[in-house]
């Protein structure tokens, strides 16, 4: 997989599938959806009730990309397995890291 996420002028957007209640907190791998995008494919130990499950997807993206968690924000998805996120910071080390991200699944 060697094409980059979708950028916007205010950070990386990167889908995300979730598995709540997986056992432990890691991104399993990266895919493409229908569209040809790049998608994360993360586990969260925590259960999706009061939100608990999408903190736990904001602290491993901030924690995988290195910022902070409130550089990370859910655009789409809020009660889905599905999310769209946006990560805000220097792009040139989130374009790099979301690429490494890639070939580490392939």
């Amino acid at each position: 997989m060697n094409a980059a996420a979708p950028r916007s002028e205010a950070g990386l957007r990167v889908s995300v599938r979730v598995t709540p209640k997986g056992g432990r907190d890691a991104i399993t791998g990266a895919s493409r959806d229908e569209a040809g995008q790049c998608r994360l494919t993360l586990k969260v130990s925590a259960p999706p009730a009061e939100g608990a499950a999408n903190a736990a997807v904001v602290a491993l993206i901030a924690k995988t990309f290195q910022v902070s968690k409130s550089r990370v924000s859910m655009l789409r998805g809020d009660t889905a397995r599905e999310k769209l996120l946006l990560i805000e910071g220097d792009m040139k080390a989130l374009e790099d890291r979301f690429a490494e991200l890639e070939r580490s699944s392939s």
